[in-house]
């Protein structure tokens, strides 16, 4: 992969030459999720609890998922929100293994995302035209992650590895490049707007919008009710 470090008057964006199906602010999928502020991260244990949780995000103002392949009934969940529910922007997250690549597009996913960063996951995704967001910690980690393609990183764990504080610090090297960024871990209603006041984070993405037990209890309403909170914040 050839990257160019001469950019055109474009602007950060253009700063490098990259594969075009990357995870870049400035994409469809990218704008998407900028403005929907929120991505539910979940755990979905029966592929019939899909549908119905993601209808009760919808109600409660949460446009768009990242579902956690860590289920056998995940893909299936997938394939179904896709059917059901076309409003709802579906990522597939814990994404491990080039095998899992080919499974999350065909259960209709419009990105993917990883904990850490893994270049032949990131290339295989670009080559099949799957948007990809690896999940960083360090500097190393952007500057990987930006040497494939990837403009818009998952940063995790966002609150133990030192908060928006080290996201300043790991990303401050790279601005002239037009990074943005997806915090989860320890993120919860109370330093929620924080995070999402920094011009470096694009959207914030957490579990406790839909927990885990609470779509096991199929509790939809609490479901919608946290989500709406959640998004009253946001917003």
């Amino acid at each position: 992969m050839s990257i160019l470090f001469n950019p055109p008057k474009a602007g950060p964006a253009s700063a490098l030459f990259f594969p075009m199906s990357q995870l870049v602010p400035e994409s469809g999928i990218g704008q998407a999720l900028a403005d929907a502020r929120l991505i539910a991260v979940l755990v979905i244990d029966e592929a019939e609890s899909a549908v119905p949780l993601a209808e009760a995000l919808l109600r409660g103002g949460v446009t768009a998922m990242e579902l956690t392949l860590r289920t056998p009934a995940a893909f299936a969940a997938a394939a179904a929100i896709r059917a059901a529910c076309p409003d709802m922007r579906l990522g597939l997250g814990t994404i491990l293994s080039t095998d899992q690549i080919a499974p999350a597009l065909a259960a209709g996913a419009e990105f993917g995302v990883s904990p850490g960063v893994n270049p032949e996951i990131i290339r295989r995704a670009a080559e099949a035209g799957l948007p990809f967001g690896p999940g960083v910690m360090t500097p190393t980690d952007v500057d990987v992650a930006i040497r494939e393609g990837c403009r818009l990183l998952k940063f995790f764990p966002a609150e133990s590895a030192g908060g928006l504080a080290h996201l300043k610090n790991i990303a401050a090297p790279f601005a002239h490049l037009g990074p943005k960024f997806v915090p989860l871990g320890g993120i919860h209603l109370g330093n929620l707007k924080t995070w999402l006041d920094s011009d470096l984070v694009a959207a914030v993405g957490g579990s406790w919008i839909a927990p885990r037990e609470a779509i096991q209890a199929r509790d939809w309403q609490r479901i919608e009710a946290d989500a709406r909170e959640a998004m009253a914040v946001a917003k």
